[in-house]
């Protein structure tokens, strides 16, 4: 997995790093809503099960580096 200097430096917050890698790719190959901003980074969102969150994963233009991962608090199911 490709990833940018500020992913990584993001990654050592302690709420980051409990985001395994694996629920990144998960959402990355499996999104259940994606949208592209208008700087032309991608969003994409699916629910973890495991801790009941959904996760937003932010990849660049390339549609392949992860830019951010986080828990998105604000995400509604109904909005897909």
């Amino acid at each position: 997995m490709k990833t940018t200097k500020y992913f990584n430096y993001t990654r050592e917050r302690t709420d980051r790093s409990k985001i395994k890698i694996e629920w990144i790719e998960h959402v990355i190959t499996n999104p259940e809503k994606s949208e592209i901003q208008s700087d032309g980074r991608i969003r994409k969102w699916a629910k973890i099960p495991e801790v009941n969150k959904y996760l937003r994963v932010i990849i660049l233009e390339d549609g392949e580096t992860v830019h951010n991962a986080f828990f998105d608090r604000n995400y509604k199911e109904n909005e897909k």
